[in-house]
């Protein structure tokens, strides 16, 4: 199975913020979209990180009492581990354990496809292996 057919069935969407908006801002659309991670935008558009339920937690330890006033420029992880819709769910699994991460942006060309998370993963292989024991056992039941 490949990441495209994640996308398929769970869509396109990503959302995102802006690196100038606050951490607190960014909890806000955390919670109102009922997600785990953010992409973040520069001025022009452009991709620069990712600020995860994990970076504000960071952020809180330490600075709690400032999150609106903290930029998510500052809390954000810029350096971004990605996937593109051709990659298999195995190899992107290994992208998130190998790299302690919860969330994978699917970049194809120079846009982004959207983004998946390590549930959307499990959910996949476990559907794959489903689907794989139900063909096994009608196969042995010579249906």
């Amino acid at each position: 199975m490949k990441i495209r057919d994640i996308l398929d069935v769970k869509g396109s969407q990503v959302h995102s913020i802006e690196a100038d908006r606050t951490v607190l801002d960014a909890v806000a659309a955390l919670n109102t979209h009922r997600i785990g991670a953010l992409l973040v935008r520069d001025a022009q558009g452009a991709i620069v990180g990712i600020i995860s339920e994990r970076d504000v937690l960071r952020e809180c330890r330490h600075r709690s009492a400032e999150l609106g006033r903290i930029p998510v420029a500052e809390a954000m992880t810029r350096d971004l581990i990605v996937c593109v819709p051709d990659d298999e769910v195995d190899y992107a699994m290994g992208l998130v354990t190998q790299n302690r991460v919860r969330h994978l942006p699917v970049i194809d060309g120079d846009g982004v496809a959207g983004m998946i998370s390590i549930g959307d993963l499990v959910k996949a292989s476990l559907d794959a292996v489903e689907y794989e024991n139900r063909y096994l056992k009608e196969y042995i039941q010579g249906r």
